[in-house]
């Protein structure tokens, strides 16, 4: 009896510490998508080829409230073990948006020539992390 009793004041404590994470997310989330097209959203995957143009999405259930934005890639250094500084795209948003797709324009070529791992983050004007992910690049 006295095992069943702490059984109950351990799960009762588990459940209670984990109940924030049940609920789906509101932190800005950053993922991957082939293209961002009419009917959305087009093959999500954190995992392309080398040459691959990429769409970024980030999704946030409240008005992520940045102005100037960008982009940052680095690529994972397997001798250092550590990440290395690949390249940057700089952007301008509307304050209200909650919902961004960054894809291949003028500015932002948006692909990978080398495979690999890399992490993505969203930074906002004063390149604090708003959002990041990991993308892996592999061979064509």
């Amino acid at each position: 009896m006295k095992n069943y009793f702490y059984f109950i004041v351990i799960l009762f404590v588990f459940l209670f510490g984990v109940k924030n994470n049940l609920f789906a997310q509101a932190e800005p989330v950053l993922y991957f998508c082939e293209k961002y097209g009419d009917d959305g959203e087009v093959n999500v995957t954190d995992r392309f080829s080398t040459g691959d143009y990429i769409t970024i999405i980030v999704k946030c259930d409240y008005a992520l409230k940045l102005t100037d934005c960008s982009i940052q890639f680095e690529k994972y250094n397997t001798r250092t073990r550590d990440f290395d500084f690949y390249k940057k795209f700089y952007d301008t948003l509307e304050p209200d948006m909650k919902y961004i797709s960054f894809g291949k324009d003028a500015d932002n070529d948006l692909k990978f020539e080398d495979p690999g791992f890399y992490r993505v983050f969203l930074l906002d004007g004063k390149d604090k992390t708003v959002a990041s992910a990991l993308i892996e690049i592999i061979p064509k």
